[in-house]
Formats: C-alpha cells, structure tokens, sequence
C-alpha cells in the first residue's frame, strides 16, 4: 500500500487543497499554497445504499458468481462509487439464502470486494402484497415479516445484511422492526399501504428511512392522510431518493429535498439493465422489462410502471446539477456522505484526517461531472487516464 499526495479543487469550497494518504486513510488536508490550474475536484467516493445489478450482471439471478460481483465492483469505480449494498429483492426463501451466500462467499473471497460492500440491503419480501406498492416484486413472494426466516438468511449472509425494506402494515412488523434495530440493522419503510398510524408505530419501534420515497405507491392517495406524507414528515426517517429523472417530477424532487435538505440521500436503485443499450430484456425484477432511448426502464406489458433505474448513482447527481436542483457540494453529499452517516450516526468518509481514503477525482464539464480517477482504501482502482 504506497503513500500519495493528491492535489485538486475541494468539491466544497473551489479552493485547492493538498491530501497526503498513508497506509489506506487520508492523513491530512491542508490549503495548497500554489496555484491549480487542472480544474480537478477531489471529493469523498460515492456510496449507493440500493444497487440491484448492473451492466448485465444480477444479485437477485441465480447463477450469478463471485466473479460477477468483483466485475460489476469494478464498473462501480469506474462510476465513482467506493461502496455499496448490493440489493437483494423479494424471492423465493431458497433463492434468497442462495443470493446471500454468494455475496457473503464473494467478501470472503475477494478483500476489495469485502472493503466495498458495506453491507447488504434486503428489500422484501416483508412488503405489501398490493399492486402499486408492491412495485415489481413478484407477488408469489410477499409475506409478513418472520424474524426465524430472516436469522437463516443473515446466517446465509455472515451477518452482512445491514438495511431491510419492509412494509409497517403487517402486524408482525412492529416487534421484528425492534428485533432488527437491536441487532443493528437498518429498517427502511418502503413498498408500502400502510396507515399513517402504521407509519407512527414503525418508527417508534425503530425505522430510520424510507425507500424510494414517492415511488412504488399507488396511483391515487388520499390528499392528507397518506403513507408518503406521513414519512415526508417525520424528523426521524431519512429520506431516499432516485432522481435518475424517471422516478420522480423534479418539483417533486425539489419538495421532497427542501423538506429534508438534511436528512435526504441519493440512491440509484439500478438494475442488471444499467449501463446495456436500449431494448427489450427479461430478469427478476419486473419480468419482461423495456429499456428506451432515454434511459427508461418500465414493465413491457404495463409502460407506466417503472421496474428499477437502468441508470448510475452518478447520473443521479448530474440530474440534480443539471437541472439546478441542488449546487455541487449539496449534491455530492447526497450520494456520499449522507449514506454514512444515516447508518452510523456520524460522518466516517468526509475528506477529513483520519478516514478511509476513499476518495474520487473528477472534472466538471458546465453541470457534468466525469470521473477521473477513483481511490479505495489508499490504492488506485480506476483511472480514466489510463483511456485516453
């Protein structure tokens, strides 16, 4: 592991800064004296806490292996993103533990896979069986919450799942909300029909944030008393959002953010079908999916329900550059720090002394960011150099 100093414009502030890394963790930050004229910025990587695949490749398909994983670990660096939670979704309860021992037997396997899966996100099947909330899992699926089911699968997993999406509107959810928050584990309301008061008790047991709030849902809602207000205004959940232009209207986006500029998180909730050129395809999630010219990604027999983003974390952040939504700094903390700290607490991969030196080098072309080079753990994992 080789020491290195890295000299660019903080994403914060425009000003340029020297970072000297040694043995994996950033050692100090300082003002560069001396001009830079790259126009490079240095920010912490990102981190995507709903990933179900990309470019192909599939957490929820069996079959997929742990050369998959270490391959789509790569793509992901080439994306910026230092860390990430594969996503396993609503499946039969053999196929799941089959899922969860491949990604578990891939940390094992391969330590830079173990350094960048933070953990795992199981979302489902503890959601709602109606169509709307349910989104694309498949309905054969569904079941209340089981918290002797789930201890097999976090056996299968080695512990490693960190977040369950579940659905609050089972009675069961209550007690295995507080068995998951006691065992550390993350509980995110999402793919839900449950009642505001539903809502309440989930987070009195322990829920912290909402799935892809404003997104599998039903079409019609009562105007006042509905599951997404009643999360949109809770100070205790952290919101996550797909702002990959599909999910979500921009004014919504923009109300969903201003409610929460402190507590909303970037996520991009991509599918195998990321990254793959437009067309029609097949897979777990969703079924028979198409993929448009634009990026959309929707149910082949049913155009206007979405079946995941085909699109980057990254893309994310450039949307909300784009389209001035949010400035740079707001932006990038959306999708990089923010994560962290809503499921530790307190910030762990801030461009400060003694963190990881997981960190990302880019350029901004007008409100488009390109990634130069991607830093995990002090060592090199992607150069867009090395391309030109």
């Amino acid at each position: 592991m080789r020491n290195m100093v890295l000299k660019a414009l903080d994403y914060r502030t425009n000003q340029p800064v020297c970072m000297e890394i040694k043995n994996g963790f950033i050692s100090s930050v300082t003002a560069c004296q001396q001009k830079i004229n790259s126009g490079l910025y240095i920010a912490p990587g990102l981190v995507d806490l709903q990933i179900n695949g990309y470019q192909g490749i599939d957490f929820n398909k069996r079959g997929t292996n742990i050369y998959d994983i270490k391959k789509i670990t790569q793509i992901l660096f080439e994306k910026g993103i230092t860390s990430y939670y594969p996503t396993v979704i609503s499946n039969s309860d053999k196929a799941t533990e089959s899922l969860l021992t491949i990604i578990a037997l891939a940390c094992e396997t391969f330590p830079e896979i173990n350094a960048c899966i933070g953990g795992i996100h199981l979302e489902g099947p503890f959601i709602s069986p109606e169509d709307g909330p349910r989104g694309a899992h498949g309905k054969q699926f569904i079941k209340a919450p089981d918290w002797e089911l789930f201890s097999r699968w976090q056996e299968a997993a080695g512990g490693r799942i960190r977040i369950v999406t579940l659905s609050p509107e089972w009675p069961e959810s209550y007690n295995f909300i507080k068995r998951c928050v006691n065992s550390g584990i993350t509980v995110s309301i999402g793919h839900t029909a449950a009642s505001p008061e539903q809502i309440k008790r989930a987070i009195k047991a322990g829920a912290t944030m909402s799935t892809h709030l404003g997104n599998a849902s039903h079409a019609m809602l009562p105007r006042h008393l509905n599951y997404i207000w009643e999360q949109l205004a809770s100070e205790n959940l952290w919101s996550t959002i797909i702002a990959d232009g599909f999910h979500l209207p921009d004014s919504v986006l923009k109300v969903f953010i201003k409610t929460k500029p402190d507590k909303s998180i970037l996520v991009s909730d991509a599918t195998s079908f990321a990254g793959l050129p437009a067309g029609s395809y097949s897979g777990h999630i969703g079924g028979d999916v198409e993929l448009d010219a634009t990026g959309r990604l929707f149910m082949k027999y049913n155009p206007n329900l979405l079946a995941g983003s085909a699109q980057s974390l990254l893309w994310c952040v450039n949307q909300l550059l784009q389209k001035n939504i949010l400035p740079l700094p707001e932006a990038w903390d959306m999708a990089s720090v923010k994560p962290t700290e809503s499921l530790y607490g307190s910030v762990t991969n801030s461009l400060q002394a003694g963190n990881p030196a997981d960190i990302v080098i880019f350029k901004k072309n007008k409100n488009n960011i390109e990634i130069i080079k991607t830093i995990k753990s002090g060592e090199v994992v992607f150069s867009g150099l090395d391309k030109n």
